[in-house]
């Protein structure tokens, strides 16, 4: 079992670690951050975030078990007047906590977050149309392809092109009373 706590500066070590190459931290963070990954560069990104305000909420994934930290995952560009914020930054970090079901229990978490406590109408994300375990994960999670949007990020001479997926309150709804 996990749980999300929020993420602190004391936190950044653990992240920049874990973001290994160039091609990692654009798959992680977009064309919002620069390899290498900086304490500054996390700073900025913290700007804001994490109070009932804020148009962010970040999180570390802590094992309960172990009482260590495994992951990562936001919940940003909240919207409050049209009740709806993206999943983002998702990453399991410890590569010993991969293919365990963990990124399944961080989606529903932050979804949990997101409809049951934030009130929120829609939630919407965007993978890597090569990014096959995450597109699953988030299937798997309630999610809906509504699209792919072709070529958007460049990665040396390589462009790359997403899924734009969302999920509805109501589906979200539906989940739950059926146990999932």
């Amino acid at each position: 079992m996990i749980q999300l706590q929020c993420f602190e500066r004391s936190d950044f070590r653990q992240l920049i670690d874990w973001i290994e190459t160039p091609q990692f931290l654009l798959q992680w963070g977009g064309p919002a951050f620069e390899y290498p990954l900086t304490d500054s560069q996390l700073e900025k990104y913290m700007e804001n975030a994490n109070s009932s305000t804020s148009e962010a909420l970040i999180y570390k994934v802590l094992d309960k078990e172990a009482g260590t930290t495994i992951g990562h995952i936001s919940l940003g560009k909240i919207d409050w007047r049209n009740k709806s914020a993206r999943v983002g930054k998702v990453l399991i970090g410890d590569k010993s906590a991969r293919g365990k079901g963990i990124g399944q229990q961080m989606i529903k978490e932050v979804l949990k977050i997101a409809f049951d406590d934030l009130k929120l109408h829609r939630v919407s994300l965007a993978v890597f149309d090569f990014n096959h375990s995450a597109i699953a994960c988030y299937e798997k999670a309630g999610f809906i392809k509504e699209g792919l949007l072709r070529d958007t990020g460049k990665n040396g001479e390589e462009y790359w092109s997403v899924w734009e997926m969302s999920i509805l309150e109501n589906e979200w709804v539906q989940l739950k009373t059926k146990g999932c």
